[in-house]
């Protein structure tokens, strides 16, 4: 399936650290009460729905939704458990919200194609035109060592930063100095628990445009434009798109894409008032299961320092599959159209520079793997048709807390997964689902 935004090994064991404190004992799985008679999206799709209710009865998570849909039919929804592990929590269901993390890449990725369209970016423009710190980027040239650095040969653009060919790190990837540089500026454009937040609000830049000037200060990890390589390129095009559209990032994107898509449960601060729907975050130490991030108190509640076009929404699956219903119909969606046709074929499109090439990225940092895979707008993109029936140009991304979409262009099928706990990999949840609704497919088009 597709890739995620994960945590560092580190900042895992601090997250499970602070949690455990505060936990005597361990919490295992509540019991629950008689699942509810399948919804009529588990009736279709019985395979699909057997699965999330394996998942649910074996303790692997409290509560997991889908939603699925071809072509202008309403998606199907999948959904089985709860919102979180006590047994009086309300039933997860299609307007649950839940943590997308790094699907929150497409979104932005879609924003800045929108700007392309509007004659305002171009792709391979020089983010330096928005930006003037970025006019004398650097290169490490012993990275593993010392921040020593170089010239670069080329300037950022526009298309690096939304393909992760920029030559930028990411605090889950970086190492060595480098590293120790983006957590001394703050350079960490993302949440997870109240705890780990007052920490990391101390030294994080308190707005887009601060944050975009100190990574400008900053060597890259290559030369722009000559490899892939995970990073902050979607939370520093928030920056350009500030810049080029001469409003905030999240006015932008409300204004462009949610509210004309009808989005209404797409939030970077969650209102207090919708804690009764919001999911609990759970972190994976060893067998225990922590409640890292609940609904009721969590960091999301809380303005962030700045909008992080990375990793900072919270999303219902209604709303996602909003969004991939209007990537799927080529800009259009229930009868009003937020792009051009040529937008969303573009985005979804290989965007990778000539001679760089997309081979996946495993372990904690996600999990899409093979040949054949390039790299779009924010998310993946299949080169050629691919096991489980996905079609050549089928595009999508993930998120940390085990959060999958995918778009396939050609058949017009669009799917979202929500669930929210750390590691994303903790469970083959997007193989096996790969699997349940291949056969449920099968079942209905023998």
């Amino acid at each position: 399936m597709f890739v995620r935004f994960a945590l560092s090994a580190g900042l895992l064991a601090t997250v499970a650290g602070a949690a455990l404190a505060q936990m005597q004992p361990a919490p295992q799985p509540a019991p629950r009460a008689p699942q509810a008679a399948p919804a009529p999206g588990g009736m279709l799709l019985p395979n699909t729905q057997a699965l999330f209710d394996g998942y649910v009865r074996d303790g692997k998570m409290p509560g997991v939704v889908g939603a699925f849909g071809i072509g202008d039919m309403p998606p199907l929804f999948v959904t089985s458990g709860r919102i979180a592990q006590e047994a009086t929590a309300p039933a997860a269901g299609p307007d649950t919200l839940w943590r997308v993390y790094s699907m929150t890449k497409p979104v932005t990725g879609f924003a800045a194609m929108l700007l392309v369209e509007d004659g305002k970016l171009r792709l391979d423009q020089p983010i330096s035109d928005f930006i003037p710190g970025f006019k004398n980027i650097r290169v490490l040239t012993d990275p593993a060592n010392s921040l020593a650095s170089r010239p670069a040969a080329r300037p950022i653009t526009v298309r690096h930063l939304v393909t992760h060919t920029a030559g930028l790190g990411y605090n889950i990837i970086t190492k060595g100095p480098l590293l120790k540089e983006y957590e001394r500026l703050g350079i960490v454009p993302g949440q997870v628990s109240a705890q780990v937040e007052a920490q990391a609000k101390l030294v994080r830049p308190k707005s887009l445009q601060e944050f975009a000037s100190r990574v400008a200060t900053l060597p890259l990890i290559a030369d722009p434009g000559t490899k892939w390589s995970y990073s902050i390129g979607l939370d520093v095009m928030g920056a350009v798109i500030e810049k080029a559209s001469g409003m905030s990032f999240e006015q932008f994107v409300q204004r462009r894409v949610f509210t004309p898509l009808g989005m209404q449960s797409s939030y970077w601060t969650v209102p207090r008032g919708e804690t009764g729907r919001f999911a609990t975050n759970y972190l994976y130490a060893g067998a225990n299961r922590i409640p890292v991030d609940p609904g009721a108190t969590s960091v999301w509640l809380q303005p962030p320092s700045f909008p992080y076009g990375g990793a900072g929404l919270v999303m219902s699956a209604r709303d996602y599959d909003r969004f991939l219903h209007m990537l799927a119909n080529r800009g259009t969606l229930g009868g009003v159209r937020v792009a051009k046709a040529e937008t969303v074929a573009t985005m979804m499109s290989n965007l990778l520079p000539a001679g760089v090439t997309f081979g996946g990225i495993g372990g904690m940092t996600g999990g899409t793997q093979g040949s054949a895979l390039g790299y779009g707008a924010g998310g993946s993109v299949y080169l050629a048709d691919a096991p489980g029936g996905f079609s050549k140009g089928t595009y999508g991304w993930g998120g940390a807390a085990g959060t999958v979409a995918f778009v396939d262009p050609v058949r017009r099928l669009r799917g979202t997964l929500m669930v929210n706990y750390m590691p994303a990999d903790r469970f083959p949840v997007r193989t096996e689902l790969t699997a349940a609704l291949a056969k449920d497919a099968a079942r209905l088009h023998p």
